[in-house]
């Protein structure tokens, strides 16, 4: 009997302990990336309220309002550059992709005439087309990320100066377009309708990556791409779905880009990429994939904006904002490192 009970106990031990050990390792999962986020919104707080010791205008609601203005585009950008990194990806794509959005919706708008909403749409297309372009090649056509989207933001760039025949096209004629962006809907706030749109994009993306199938599959990816595939996925296809989706946020910054300056300026987004990228690094995501958040994606662009102004405002010189900057990203991909050797054990 009393071997019968050990043989039994010894059956049931083995699958009794691995789910514990795999809840047990969730609840570090959760708690470490709980306690990177709440590092980077204690680094945004005391960025605010030292450049708001050094200078007080920083802390006027006009200026607050101009940060939360110049959050916007990188942040949008940023949320779709959230879902590729956390699979192991890059999209240097996302910054000449929104120059060409942006001068669809100049096509649309003031080339052809057509209503606002058409505008619009074919600007959110028109970045979803090149997310699904960029999944295509990475997934389908097996180039690698970096390679594929640093074509694509050639294309994207060169696409963008012959289609609008290098000058900019101004939406004059578009009545209301501009109030998409700088309009205030609600009275009595000084808050433009643009960050209103991209809190709400933030929340669509936070409850798409957390809730649903591709956000599921999305640190499935990343984590581990091989074992995601044995066991029954088509990684190839979820790969272009999240791309696409990527592509998508690209076209929603690009609609509010061209509405905030009334204009699409072909030659502007170089460089947006590269900002979006290390507000998803300094948010926690890391660069090796598997691991972030939205939550810490809204932080990592609202101290990139704190940053860039509080040094405007206290009249640091352009170069040095560039080397501070350069610098604040190289401390977040030191210190993702520093984490995942911690995790390993290396």
């Amino acid at each position: 009997m009393s071997t019968t009970t050990s043989v039994e106990n010894g059956s049931r031990s083995p699958s009794a302990k691995p789910p514990l050990k795999r809840k047990e390792s969730d609840l570090m999962v959760r708690a470490r990336a709980s306690m990177q986020q709440l590092m980077a919104f204690g680094s945004l707080i005391v960025l605010v309220i030292l450049f708001g010791v050094i200078n007080p205008l920083f802390l006027t609601p006009s200026n607050l309002s101009d940060i939360l203005l110049s959050t916007v585009v990188i942040g949008l950008l940023a949320l779709g550059a959230t879902f590729v990194i956390i699979t192991g990806g890059i999209d240097l794509s996302v910054g000449t992709g929104m120059s060409l959005t942006s001068v669809m919706v100049g096509v649309t708008l003031t080339y052809m005439g057509l209503p606002l909403a058409f505008g619009v749409i074919a600007g959110i297309l028109a970045g979803a087309l090149i997310g699904l372009i960029n999944g295509v090649l990475i997934s389908y056509l097996r180039i690698p990320p970096f390679i594929a989207t640093l074509a694509m933001m050639m294309v994207a760039q060169g696409l963008a100066l012959v289609i609008s025949g290098t000058k900019p096209i101004y939406f004059n004629d578009t009545p209301g377009f501009s109030q998409l962006a700088l309009g205030k809907s609600i009275p009595g706030l000084i808050i433009p309708n643009a960050v209103f749109i991209f809190f709400i994009a933030a929340v669509i993306a936070g409850v798409v990556l957390s809730k649903t199938l591709i956000g599921r599959y999305t640190y499935s990816i990343g984590s581990n791409e091989q074992a995601t595939a044995l066991s029954g996925i088509n990684v190839r296809r979820w790969k272009m779905w999240i791309y696409t989706l990527a592509g998508t946020f690209t076209g929603l910054a690009g609609v509010v880009i061209a509405s905030r300056l009334n204009s699409a300026q072909p030659g502007q987004g170089a460089g947006y990429e590269l900002q979006a990228i290390a507000a998803v690094v300094i948010g926690g995501t890391s660069l090796q994939g598997g691991k972030g958040s939205i939550v810490g994606t809204v932080i990592g662009a609202l101290i990139m904006s704190v940053l860039t102004s509080g040094l405007r405002i206290i009249n640091v010189p352009q170069e040095w904002q560039s080397v501070a900057i350069g610098s604040v990203i190289l401390l977040a991909v030191y210190l993702d490192m520093l984490r995942r050797k911690d995790k390993s054990g290396g």
